[in-house]
């Protein structure tokens, strides 16, 4: 029996810990807090809670899965891809409803990584990932125009067309002062890296562009409320009242009725933490020489996600972004995690009051750029050049994603990827007739020193299965040999590159089999191997053709055919 794969990385990074290794996580924590520090308020607002339960989430799950985490690296938060699916479970069920659909999803990644399934995980078609990554980004973008521009609407529409309708609308309603605020947020953010770089500010081209944006456009906000009267541009503080203390754990009351209802929802959090958690820590191993544990990742995605929503918090995973800057700046245990999410309890205690000055159209652009970071236009576009199954089912993943909800994009994704696998597995057998030879100059017949062609007798019938033998092939097996089927006495159907049968398989060719022997004709299965020859023993098919028509080489075969025919 498999023990549990549970190995947390914090546990083996300590054993060999010093001076020099916590001073590079010591800073790469500072940092990463800072980092964190707007983005975990934009994703909370933009997700449908009160900015403070963005932070929280930052620093009991960022805490959680650092601790108990399989990656060395991983930094875990809030992160753009739950805003969607978050903000709908609000809508539909409350907060209540989000709470119980996130321990829900805490509970389903602790069983994913229990039953070692990480690994599994790991193939989800590129195609889906591409597609709903893609249509989160370009929801958020949408989601975001309102706040960029201060636009003044009674009801913003949740549909994603009737929200664009409702834009173009309301033009007219546009705050010129939020719309230069918003603007002028993406513009710092973009060019930050370039103004750091170009004036030299090497202490500073550390600290994110998100981070400058804010304070310097909450600061000119603030100026131009003081001494230009403008009293138009939304802060938090318009919108939100700031709490600054710590919450308590709060078990929230369950009823059967709502589990029920959140099954789907909570299957979404979890497929989607499970992805995004084990691409952060793939492309980390990539970078720092490491190897996460898959399973042990997603127990303690599990654990944060449980811990989450009792403080008050929402959905996280680990975070790309967040986690790339800990490797930039030095970070290489989970100390520097736990450090980043004590830098953000400070700033939470300390200085959270000072967020109600943030203006909204702020966040907004940071949410723009996010969102244009998520969109993964150049993966996208250069999908576009692959064969039309996949084509298809990025496209599908990708509208379902921006006009229904990210559930029903992986679900259906999921079903269409499944069943164009299967279409390309059936398309990969071949099913053909020998009409004259056979032809033993080739792999194990070159083996056995055949180094000839084999003439077919009179009466005798010939079939070769290329492929796996699956419910996709079928069909075809039966289309052959009604186009070239003469009712021979004997028909050799040849299995020497069937690597395996599945039940569907092994239906279609007992029905042949026994249709053939209405029609008196009798069948020999040649060369086949031990797997296909284990399940045709454990179905009993010997007693529909017997023992002696089962033969290991086409030798073996033509001369019982041979047999048959003179008998």
């Amino acid at each position: 029996m498999k023990t549990l794969d549970f190995k947390p990385k914090m546990f083996s990074a300590i054993k060999h810990y010093d001076k020099k290794t916590f001073l590079a996580d010591l800073m790469a924590g500072i940092i990463v807090g800072i980092v964190a520090l707007p983005l975990a308020i934009a994703f909370g607002i933009a997700s449908g809670v009160s900015p403070e339960k963005g932070i929280i989430t930052a620093i009991v799950a960022g805490l959680m899965i650092s601790l108990f985490g399989g990656s060395k690296v991983q930094i875990g938060g809030p992160t753009g891809a739950f805003i969607v699916i978050v903000y709908g479970i609000i809508q539909q069920y409350g907060i209540q409803g989000l709470t119980i659909a996130t321990l829900m999803a805490g509970v389903f990644l602790i069983l994913l990584g229990v039953l070692r399934l990480g690994t599994i995980i790991k193939y989800i078609p590129y195609p889906i990932v591409v597609g709903f990554t893609s249509g989160i980004a370009v929801t958020i973008f949408t989601t975001q125009i309102k706040d960029l521009f201060g636009m003044t609407m009674d009801v913003v529409p949740t549909d994603f067309v009737e929200k664009w309708i409702a834009y173009f609308s309301n033009l007219g309603n546009i705050d010129p002062w939020s719309a230069v605020m918003g603007l002028a947020s993406v513009v710092i953010i973009a060019a930050w890296p370039i103004l750091a770089r170009m004036f030299r500010l090497s202490p500073l081209r550390s600290l994110p562009g998100s981070l400058v944006a804010i304070i310097v456009i909450t600061i000119a906000t603030l100026l131009l409320k003081q001494y230009a009267g403008v009293t138009s541009i939304e802060t938090i503080g318009d919108r939100f009242s700031i709490n600054s203390q710590l919450p308590g754990a709060v078990v929230p009351a369950l009823s059967w009725e709502t589990i029920k209802g959140l099954v789907g929802p909570a299957v979404t959090i979890a497929v989607l933490g499970a992805i995004e958690s084990l691409l952060s820590a793939t492309v980390a191993d990539g970078v720092i020489g490491d190897h996460h544990n898959s399973n042990t990742e997603l127990i303690g995605q599990g654990i944060a996600n449980i811990a989450s929503p009792l403080f008050g918090g929402i959905p996280a995973t680990g975070a790309i972004a967040r986690t790339m800057t800990n490797i930039n700046n030095g970070g290489r245990t989970p100390v520097a995690g736990i450090i980043h999410a004590a830098v953000l309890t400070l700033i939470f205690l300390f200085l959270m009051p000072l967020a109600q000055y943030i203006p909204m159209a702020c966040l907004a652009g940071v949410l723009v750029v996010v969102s244009y970071g998520m969109s993964g236009w150049r993966s996208f576009l250069a999908m576009l050049r692959n064969p039309k199954s996949d084509i298809t089912v990025l496209l599908l993943t990708f509208f379902l994603t921006i006009i229904f909800d990210l559930t029903v994009a992986i679900e259906f994704g999921l079903i269409c990827a499944c069943l164009l696998f299967m279409r390309r597995m059936a398309e990969t057998t071949d099913v053909h007739a020998v009409l004259k030879e056979i032809d033993l100059n080739e792999d194990a017949d070159m083996e056995r020193g055949n180094l000839e062609h084999l003439t077919i007798p009179k009466g005798v019938e010939v079939y070769e299965i290329n492929g796996p033998y699956f419910f996709g092939a079928g069909n075809r097996f039966e289309d052959i040999m009604a186009r070239y089927g003469k009712h021979p006495k004997v028909r050799i159907i040849r299995m020497r590159k069937v690597p395996f049968i599945d039940s569907t398989g092994l239906h279609n060719l007992e029905n042949m089999c026994m249709m053939s022997q209405k029609e008196g004709i009798t069948v020999v299965l040649s060369g086949v191997n031990e797997k296909v020859e284990t399940v045709l023993k454990r179905n009993n098919f010997q007693r529909i053709i017997g023992e002696e028509n089962i033969c290991n080489h086409i030798d073996l075969a033509l001369a019982r055919a041979k047999e048959i025919v003179e008998g």
